[in-house]
C-alpha cells in the first residue's frame, strides 16, 4: 500500500510493532535493548506499518526482522543492502532498515556495505558492533582490538581493527552517527534523525556480547569513566565534554590533528563548534577516530555526518523515465536476444 495524503496514519505503540516471537538472544544481551530502541522509536515516525521492511544478513543481529511486526527478509551472509538496494528500487514508498553486525557487515559483506554508502541509496543501516562473532560462538571479527584471544586468535588478535565509522567517511557516507544500546534516550534520538535523512543513513550501535565479548566498551561507556570518555556530538555547539564541562575539542594547527585540552587554558573561540552539514571528509574522519589507537581523546557518540547529495533510487527512476520516452518500454525477450549473443545449433 502506497502511503498518500489521503491515508491517516493510524496511532501505533511498540506493542504494534512486536510480532510476538520468542526473542532468543542470549540473557544479556544488548540486541535486546536495541530491539526496543526500534520497536518504540517507529510509532513516533512518518510511515505506515505496512510500509516498513527490515532486511537482515547473517548474525546474532540477523534474527531482528523475526521480531518486528512488519516485512522482513532475513538474507544471506553480507549481502543485505544489495536485497534492500533492489527492494528501494521497485518499492520506493517503503521504509527499508538494513540490520546487520560487525562481522556480517563489515567482513563478508564489506564490498557491499562500501558501494551502499557511495551510492548514497535512500535505506537505513543499523550496525550493531559488538567486536565479536557471536553467532558462532566467539571468533575475533574485524572490529576485534588488537591482542584480543577468542577461539580463532588464542594467542591474541593482529589485525588492526575496522572503525566503522570512520570506513563510512572514507566511503562518502551522507549520514554516519554513532550511539549504544545502553544510551537508550540517545539511541532514540539518533534513530529518529536516522529516519529523517534522506539517502544512507548509517548508525553505528555499540553493543555488549555479555558471553563473549562482555565489557568490550566500558572503558568508554561504564558510569564511573563515561563523562570523561565520551563526548556527546551536537550540531551548532562547542564540542565540550568531562563530568564538570570543562573539557573541549580543539585542532592543533600545526599538526592538523584533534586534541582534547583543559577550557581553564584555552580561548572559547578555540574549541570546535561542531557542524555535521558541511562537507568536510577529513574532520569527520577524525571525529569517527577519536578514542582509538591510546589517542587520549575522547569516543564520539551522535550524528558526525550528515549531508544532502544525489539519491541513487530518485537518479535510477529519472534514467529510466529518459530512456522509456525516448525508446519505449521495450521487450525482456529483445533485451535478452541483444548483444554479443549466438545460436548453438
Amino acid at each position: 500500500m502506497s502511503e498518500t495524503a489521503t491515508i491517516e496514519k493510524p496511532v501505533y505503540t511498540k506493542k504494534d510493532f512486536s510480532s510476538g516471537v520468542e526473542v532468543r538472544w542470549c540473557p544479556g544481551c544488548g540486541d535486546y535493548s536495541i530491539l526496543a530502541a526500534v520497536q518504540k522509536a517507529l510509532p513516533e515516525f512518518e510511515h505506515l506499518r505496512e510500509n516498513y521492511a527490515f532486511i537482515s544478513g547473517i548474525g546474532c543481529s540477523s534474527r531482528f526482522p523475526y521480531y518486528m511486526n512488519t516485512y522482513g527478509f532475513h538474507t544471506i551472509h553480507g549481502r543485505a543492502p544489495a536485497i534492500a538496494t533492489g527492494l528501494k528500487i521497485m518499492r520506493p514508498e517503503l521504509s527499508v532498515w538494513v540490520i546487520t553486525g560487525d562481522g556480517d557487515g563489515l567482513s563478508i559483506g564489506g564490498n557491499h556495505f562500501i558501494h551502499v554508502l557511495r551510492r548514497n541509496v535512500d535505506i537505513n543501516i543499523l550496525l550493531f558492533n559488538n567486536e565479536i562473532y557471536g553467532l558462532t560462538k566467539g571468533q575475533y571479527s574485524p572490529t576485534s582490538n588488537l591482542g584480543l584471544k577468542t577461539k580463532s586468535t588464542p594467542y591474541g588478535a593482529i589485525d588492526t581493527p575496522l572503525i566503522p565509522a570512520r570506513l563510512a567517511a572514507g566511503a562518502g557516507a551522507t549520514f554516519i552517527a554513532r550511539s549504544a544500546d545502553m544510551l537508550a534516550k540517545h539511541l532514540n534520538e539518533t534513530l529518529h534523525k536516522a529516519n529523517e535523512h534522506k539517502g544512507t543513513s548509517f548508525v553505528e550501535v555499540l553493543q555488549n556480547c555479555y558471553i563473549f565479548n562482555d565489557g568490550a566498551f566500558d572503558p568508554y561507556l561504564e558510569k564511573s569513566v563515561r563523562d570523561d570518555r565520551v563526548i556527546y556530538l551536537e550540531a551548532g555547539k562547542p564540542m565540550i565534554f568531562g563530568k564538570d564541562k570543562d573539557k573541549g575539542i580543539r585542532l592543533n594547527h600545526k599538526t592538523l590533528t584533534l586534541e582534547a585540552v583543559s577550557l581553564s587554558e584555552v580561548a572559547e573561540n578555540e574549541i570546535l563548534i561542531h557542524d555535521p552539514y558541511h562537507n568536510n571528509t577529513a574532520l569527520h574522519f577524525m571525529l569517527a577516530s577519536m578514542g582509538y589507537g591510546g589517542d587520549g581523546l575522547p569516543l564520539a557518540l551522535g550524528v558526525i555526518r550528515s549531508l544532502q547529495a544525489p539519491i541513487y533510487n530518485d537518479r535510477l527512476a529519472e534514467q529510466e523515465t529518459e530512456v522509456i520516452a525516448k525508446k519505449g518500454k521495450g521487450r525482456l525477450t529483445d533485451l535478452l536476444k541483444s548483444g554479443e549473443t549466438w545460436e548453438v545449433k
